[in-house]
């Protein structure tokens, strides 16, 4: 019998779309305060690679990673992505925007062996992790780059959005072998 073992500590990012500057921004102080400084912030990508997100969110949609530098617990991805979910209602409520979506925030992980999304979607590649959120390896590592599943979102098979998560998985591995 394999004895279980505590799962490595991994970085967590957020993607972070809208179309209204003061939306990211809003999420980028929200999230420093309640998760530390962020290492990495990715360029703003213009979000061209479906129109699903418009009837909510409206046209012209930016979207950015944040990158957290300090390590973290997988195993509370499910809370993470509970604590978003209220962040985008408070957000909406007390912004004065006409879309009823106005921010999107999709939290995950890096490890070195793969990038994994949360979602309150379920789906046929999804796993349940509680209170009505799953999980999604979105990309995995091998042979010295990301690889996509057949389900990956097109925009994660892009590759300005995985050279960023490379500079991440850099880091990543860099702190691990430090020590740290």
């Amino acid at each position: 019998m394999a004895a279980p073992t505590p799962h490595s500590p991994v970085l967590l990012i957020f993607a972070v779309f809208s179309r209204h500057d003061e939306a990211l921004q809003w999420c980028r102080a929200r999230a420093e305060s309640q998760f530390g400084p962020i290492h990495f912030t990715s360029e703003p990508f213009s979000f061209t690679f479906t129109e699903y997100y418009e009837p909510e969110m409206g046209e012209g949609i930016t979207k950015q990673f944040f990158a957290f530098e300090r390590l973290w617990d997988p195993a509370d991805l499910a809370a993470v992505k509970l604590m978003t979910n209220d962040w985008e209602e408070e957000y909406a409520e007390q912004a004065d925007h006409e879309e009823p979506r106005p921010l999107n925030i999709d939290p995950g992980y890096i490890s070195l062996g793969k990038l994994v999304l949360a979602s309150a979607k379920d789906y046929t590649h999804r796993i349940y992790l509680r209170d009505g959120i799953y999980a999604e390896i979105t990309l995995f590592y091998r042979g010295g780059g990301w690889q996509h599943h057949e389900w990956t979102f097109p925009d994660y098979q892009s590759k300005p959005y995985q050279q960023f998560f490379t500079k991440c998985r850099n880091w990543l591995h860099q702190q691990r072998r430090s020590g740290k």
